[in-house]
């Protein structure tokens, strides 16, 4: 199985939010050209409460464009690459049936392990704004489309276009679909 990377995403700017942090980097934007993903992630990209999002085992979020383009529906309006917050936009390749354990194979050097899904929060909430802002949390939770953290096992530089493959995936493991409802 294989899919391609459609984009790679970094902070573009960091925001003020009410949380406990006070600031965000939630908004990522793709970045142009090659771009080196090392243990900790995206190279120039910043993760504000490594509690919730980033650390080694949340070095990548990767959302796929299926499940934006579902989101870009419901929400009546263009939800552009590094808009859920995301490293990875990715194509052709169903992420929430990846199961835990799962590793792939972006481009030609960088391995990647599924670690967990993304949970909403309420710095996802703010971040969405508006109506849409109020109940996204439980919105986004139904509608099962949370996309994979990933742990890097093997550092490298990627692009957009490369590919994604499958290398290896644990037939045992639960899928971030289900780890997701459970």
């Amino acid at each position: 199985m294989s899919g391609r990377l459609l984009s790679v995403c970094a902070v573009g700017e960091l925001r003020r939010d009410r949380g406990a942090v006070g600031v965000t980097a939630i908004n990522k934007r793709p970045v142009t050209g090659p771009v080196r993903i090392g243990p900790y992630g995206v190279y120039a990209d910043v993760q504000c409460s490594r509690k919730y999002h980033g650390g080694l085992e949340r070095a990548l979020y990767a959302y796929a464009d299926e499940d934006a383009a579902f989101w870009q529906q419901e929400l009546g309006r263009e939800l552009p690459h590094g808009w859920f917050g995301e490293n990875l936009r990715t194509g052709g390749i169903d992420v929430n049936a990846a199961r835990i354990g799962e590793r792939w194979a972006i481009g030609e050097r960088l391995i990647v392990e599924v670690t967990s899904p993304r949970t909403a929060c309420g710095t996802f909430a703010r971040w969405v704004g508006g109506a849409e802002g109020r109940g996204w949390v439980a919105r986004f939770t139904t509608a099962q489309r949370p996309g994979p953290y990933l742990r890097v096992v093997r550092s490298g530089v990627v692009a957009a276009g490369d590919v994604i493959t499958v290398l290896s995936s644990p037939e045992d493991a639960p899928t971030i679909r289900e780890v997701f409802a459970g």
